[in-house]
């Protein structure tokens, strides 16, 4: 058994070499929250120790966040401040790696007024568009891992006494990105392969469309061609692998923007700029989202889906084998970041341009005209179920099986 102390050290050590990559002389850009400086203390040390030239933290604060909807006006609510989007976009644009440390509240915004959310919401992604064009073109290394907060742990962990409820978090986080285990970094570099493995399985079969059926769901979506199935490991334009979420259980793809159609419905609450929405059904129709139903948050969903042309159409395909380690936890994390990993999953809004041959070297415009989807946003939400078959489309139109029952039944053909 190993020491908390030494679970948030092979937590941090796994930021760094395998999120990151971090190399000797690189600068290093991290944000993170008040909450968790310990932990951004314990990643700017090890960073030192790698060599690292400098380490810059940029902290946040929800309460602060809060304060802002609760008692500024209205007419407010457009303005961001830009000194946050263009330093991030002066480290991107010099290569220079930014990890982020998140802590999802997802009651954060309950009760606040939806149109100052939205405003709010649109400003930032405005303010970001540069920075996440950088991002999406892989012009450095990025990474992203979670930290409890004592908002989320609450959230996860209603039942347990508050006391508890941070370390219970922190156990599920460990458990879920394998930093309990002694061999933590090998693990990954284990994971990372088979990931890989699945990956090229789905490539060498070069389907036209996926078709996702459950009790629920009944959607094709058609891949573009030149589609590739990738990992969250990727190559930065300088050459350097990185990392891009810690955890993760997914390879992916983008969607035929104008190709998608049929009705898929939620299996996990999706959790949006601290706004819950439960139980929603989408219907599709040549790829665009033309109607939407929730239980919960319908409204915020809306609102979501008119951000931009873009935002109503889906930029990611995502597989996920229901007996994942997130999913067979039994936790509900209210974060997107381990929640995706629980379970198959569609985004909305921007597709990446790794994912289509010549992506990266395509401008916004060559990149649609090929299938791909441009935004502001990109918001993954969960579909996938141990209910849910899913059928690879062959060019001639065959139809076989990719996962049976949430689990992948793929096999090599050679």
């Amino acid at each position: 058994m190993l020491t908390f102390e030494q679970k948030l050290r092979n937590y941090s050590e796994i930021a760094l070499n395998i999120g990151l990559g971090l190399k000797p002389g690189q600068r290093l850009l991290i944000s993170c929250p008040v909450e968790a400086a310990p932990l951004a203390r314990m990643v700017t040390e090890a960073a030192y120790r790698l060599e690292t030239r400098l380490v810059e933290v940029l902290w946040e604060d929800d309460a602060v966040l809060l304060s802002r909807f609760q008692h500024s006006r209205h007419n407010n609510f457009d303005e961001v401040p830009h000194w946050h989007s263009r330093i991030h976009l002066e480290h991107a644009q010099r290569g220079d790696p930014i990890l982020s440390i998140r802590a999802s509240n997802p009651q954060l915004l309950q009760g606040q007024d939806p149109e100052k959310v939205r405003a709010c919401n649109l400003a930032f992604s405005q303010s970001r568009a540069r920075y996440l064009q950088e991002v999406y073109n892989n012009t450095f290394a990025w990474s992203i891992l979670g930290v409890p907060t004592q908002g989320w742990a609450a959230a996860v962990f209603p039942d347990v006494s508050a006391s508890q409820q941070q370390d219970r978090l922190w156990d599920a986080i460990f458990a879920a990105t394998r930093a309990d285990q002694e061999n933590a970094l090998q693990l990954w570099q284990d994971h990372i392969q088979n990931l890989q493995q699945q990956a090229n399985l789905l490539n060498a079969r070069k389907y036209t469309a996926l078709h996702f059926k459950s009790p629920q769901t009944d959607l094709t979506i058609g891949l573009p061609e030149g589609h590739s199935w990738e990992t969250a490991q990727h190559r930065t334009t300088r050459g350097a692998l990185f990392f891009a979420n810690i955890p993760s259980e997914e390879v992916f793809t983008l969607p035929h923007r104008e190709q998608v159609d049929g009705r898929v419905s939620s299996t996990r609450p999706l959790v949006h700029q601290g706004q819950l929405i439960r139980n929603f059904t989408v219907q599709f129709k040549a790829g665009k989202a033309v109607h939407v139903q929730a239980e919960e948050g319908e409204a915020a969903l809306k609102h979501l889906l008119s951000t931009d042309e873009g935002s109503a159409f889906l930029g990611e395909v995502a597989l996920v084998s229901a007996s994942s380690p997130i999913q067979q936890s039994g936790i509900f994390f209210y974060s997107t970041l381990f929640d995706e990993n629980a379970a198959s999953h569609l985004a909305f809004g921007q597709a990446y341009p790794g994912s289509l041959q010549g992506g990266l070297d395509m401008d916004r415009a060559t990149f649609a005209a090929h299938g791909g989807n441009n935004s502001l946003i990109h918001v993954d939400f969960m579909v996938g179920s141990s209910d849910m078959d899913v059928d690879g489309i062959l060019p001639d139109g065959t139809h076989e099986p990719v996962m049976h029952h949430g689990e992948f039944v793929l096999q090599n053909k050679a």
